[in-house]
């Protein structure tokens, strides 16, 4: 089925294509605004819906209630940090053999992975040993 081309759809993507941090929706109807005063937090839900049903951007689901969305389609994994709500990408070598094994362990059909590591990240790490704060 054909989609009809929008100027905010193309905007939600493009914005999207130019972060690394995976945002939610809130944080995207934020941003988009700038651009499209006139934009409704549904127009951008619906979008990042559609966007995501299409492949063209992952919805990922990592535990704190919100969607957040990623443009990078390609196969990789998230870390989550615990203290801040970061979400990052995570490349590792080995991807494709996992899901071949997964595919190969289980009796029915596997279409997608989704694979998040949760621990603290760099950054609070760092503040964390700065405020003397870490413990041994």
């Amino acid at each position: 089925m054909a989609v009809k081309y929008s100027r905010q759809r193309q905007h939600i993507y493009n914005f999207l294509m130019n972060r690394k941090d995976h945002p939610t929706a809130d944080v995207v109807y934020q941003n988009v605004r700038r651009e499209y005063p006139n934009i409704s937090l549904g127009t951008v839900y619906r979008n990042l819906t559609l966007l995501a049903d299409r492949g063209e951007i992952m919805r990922l689901q990592v535990g704190d209630g919100a969607d957040h969305f990623d443009a990078d389609t390609s196969r990789h994994c998230h870390f989550v940090c615990s203290d801040c709500g970061d979400v990052s990408d995570l490349q590792l070598d080995g991807m494709d053999e996992m899901l071949i094994k997964a595919r190969h362990c289980f009796a029915g059909r596997i279409e997608r992975q989704s694979t998040c590591f949760y621990g603290v990240c760099e950054k609070c790490l760092d503040k964390t040993s700065k405020n003397g704060n870490m413990c041994n």
